[in-house]
């Protein structure tokens, strides 16, 4: 029995760029090990896989080549594509999403697809010093939130040139690490990068989850709860990002690039 598999670059609007994901859609659930196998085959940030739950949406998991995940954004992004793309969900209908954090929902609206996810706000925080060493860095401040650690920085170009230390960072007691600082460029709020080799990625490319943090983080600091973000890394990615309590609503675009089958 072949399974379609559909890889798809989240957070931009060009191909080539953004976060590639791979979206898998099952006729029925499949065992975590195989889910697993298909990750490391598959060789993306994150693999999902994705089947029916009777009239209520879709059950969602989300797996690096190494882990499975708790949320992941570009991957639900990438599913939502694909179940509009397909014609497998009306344009106007929403998808709705079971997954390990929770009922999460996209909506399109014209090219853009916005996600509703939880938030997941920030506390000062002690660096370690791991940490800041693997940085090579002085921050303005740092905090962590629920999952990730976020240090933020003095200015765009100091999270442009940060070349960490993964190894070091590898030690460091978090699921990942976020650096950013007000962005340089006019029309852009903030810029980030996300580290996280605790997971297997050194550097992810554009991280969903990571601005579930951000939003209320800069929300705070800018007073405005409305923000356009972009991500610094090499393929890099925008992303409009609302806080509204203790949610925050994610938006993006995203771009098929190829369409297969799985034959194991």
């Amino acid at each position: 029995m072949t399974v379609p598999i559909v890889q798809v670059d989240a957070f931009t609007s060009a191909a080539f760029a953004g976060n590639p994901a791979a979206v898998c859609l099952l006729p029925a659930p499949r065992d975590a090990g195989w889910m697993q196998s298909v990750a490391s085959e598959m060789a993306r940030a994150a693999t999902a896989f994705l089947h029916r739950r009777g009239d209520d949406g879709f059950e969602l998991r989300w797996f690096t080549p190494a882990v499975e995940l708790e949320l992941c954004g570009h991957a639900t992004l990438a599913s939502a594509h694909v179940l509009w793309e397909s014609g497998i969900l009306a344009a106007a209908e929403p998808a709705r999403f079971h997954t390990r954090s929770g009922l999460l929902t996209a909506m399109r609206q014209e090219e853009w697809i916005e996600l509703d996810f939880p938030a997941d706000p920030d506390e000062p925080a002690t660096a370690p010093p791991d940490l800041l060493a693997a940085l090579d860095a002085t921050p303005l401040y740092v905090g962590k939130s629920r999952r990730y650690y976020v240090v933020e920085l003095d200015g765009e170009a100091e999270v442009r040139r940060l070349r960490p230390d993964f190894e070091r960072l590898r030690t460091v007691a978090a699921l990942g690490i976020i650096a950013t600082a007000r962005a340089a460029a006019a029309g852009d709020d903030f810029v980030s990068r996300f580290f996280a080799p605790a997971l297997g990625l050194d550097e992810d490319a554009v991280t969903g989850s990571a601005h579930c943090c951000l939003g209320p983080f800069w929300s705070r600091r800018l007073g405005k709860p409305e923000l356009l973000a972009r991500q610094l890394s090499a393929r890099g990615g925008m992303l409009r990002v609302r806080s509204d309590g203790d949610r925050v609503r994610l938006g993006g675009k995203a771009v098929t690039i190829l369409r297969g089958q799985l034959l194991a």
